[in-house]
């Protein structure tokens, strides 16, 4: 008898999961939950994705955060479908970091990457011991002192990787200081500092313009395109391919190139 109730009991469990699982497929195949940063991300997405999805059957739900690290999460433990606000170094840095089973599927965008400043308007005015701000996650501020590097003002370790930090800066002729902070909280601080180095969507959302407000940014050679990214397991999962293949189209590269003005970089 007890050897039945277990049987019974195991069966009841594999059904169960079965179901689960098929159910997912299910809903994701009729709605994707898509996790995003606001700018651009979710204008492409109203404006331009969902249109082309509902074509197809496909109900699209933008679901948007305001930091770096909940969406990942989110994606992880099935809260939402997939996610469209970072670049490859930080999704492999973070997935590394914390275990998770992510992956990329396609590139959409490239948001550059720039230094702004309230008080001066050119390199040439930052003074000795300026304050310079950065954006506290690894790959991003590593990502900011490669910039800095790149127009002269520091110079890096040379078996220095994406994640660099202040310490690891070996040659610093303006004695430049440095405050990392949440990348969000950027633009917020700048009449606090001499200047920061914002991330684009974050410097969008605070009506900065890297084509015209910035002192320097990151040109269309630039490696952090933002991608879309599911689950490894849903990575070949046909609603998610038809996705990819919206966000890769001609209509959003036109809408990115019209809407943005070369302040985001279409990728594709």
């Amino acid at each position: 008898m007890k050897k039945n109730i277990s049987v019974f009991i195991t069966l009841l469990i594999a059904v169960l999961v079965l179901t689960a699982c098929g159910t997912k497929e299910a809903r994701i195949d009729k709605k994707i939950v898509i996790g995003v940063t606001p700018v651009p991300h979710t204008a492409i997405l109203e404006n331009v994705v969902k249109p082309i999805l509902a074509k197809e059957g496909i109900e699209i739900e933008v679901k948007e955060f305001t930091d770096y690290v909940t969406p990942n999460l989110a994606l992880a433990d099935g809260s939402i479908d997939a996610n469209y606000f970072q670049h490859i170094p930080y999704l492999n840095n973070f997935k590394e970091k914390r275990g998770l089973d992510l992956t990329e599927v396609t590139k959409v965008h490239i948001p550059p990457t720039a230094l702004y400043s309230d008080k001066i308007s050119s390199l040439e005015e930052l003074v000795e011991g300026s304050l310079v701000a950065i954006p506290s996650d690894p790959t991003n501020e590593g990502r900011a002192l490669l910039l800095l590097e790149r127009a002269g003002l520091i110079k890096l370790a040379d078996d220095v990787e994406l994640t660099a930090t202040p310490a690891d800066i070996i040659n610093n002729p303006k004695n430049l200081e440095f405050k990392e902070l949440e990348a969000a909280q950027l633009p917020r601080i700048l009449k606090d500092v001499d200047a920061a180095v914002i991330t684009a969507n974050y410097a969008i959302e605070a009506e900065l313009k890297p084509a015209e407000d910035a002192i320097i940014k990151e040109d269309a050679s630039s490696p952090y395109a933002n991608v879309l990214a599911v689950r490894t397991e849903d990575k070949d999962n046909p609603a998610i391919k038809k996705l990819a293949e919206a966000l890769n189209s001609q209509a959003v590269k036109d809408f990115i190139i019209e809407e943005y003005q070369g302040n985001i970089i279409p990728a594709f």
